[in-house]
């Protein structure tokens, strides 16, 4: 059975930086493909990042140049790096895997339950 594992988030002010990891019961490089998904309450859970097992990662509009995901093997994590945070980023932060799919037009079959990430003053 898959476990993923979120860890890192917390109350931080505008433009301040987080960074969240996700730890996996077996190799995060065994997916094809890890993301990070967000949802704030009453609305849509949305895409924030992913990567493939090739590397390849895509962003949301709203966290490009600001976010930032990636694997590392000696702790067989999948990490996001949240620099310049906004209000508007406050969500509960998912960490996602999928066997199969590379494209992200949806979500791959394996969740973890969620950290909480709050900005605000």
């Amino acid at each position: 059975q898959v476990q993923l594992v979120e860890s890192g988030g917390g109350l931080v002010q505008p433009e301040g930086s987080l960074r969240l990891s996700c730890a996996a019961s077996r190799s995060v490089f065994s997916f094809a493909s890890m993301a990070w998904y967000r949802q704030a309450p009453g609305k849509q859970r949305e895409l924030v990042a992913g990567i493939t097992r090739d590397d390849s990662t895509t962003y949301a509009g709203s966290v490009k140049g600001r976010f930032t995901i990636s694997r590392d093997k000696s702790k067989n994590t999948v990490d996001l790096q949240m620099n310049f945070l906004k209000p508007e980023d406050t969500a509960r932060y998912y960490c996602n895997a999928a066997l199969l799919t590379t494209s992200f037009a949806s979500p791959g079959s394996y969740w973890g339950a969620g950290t909480q990430v709050t900005v605000s003053s």
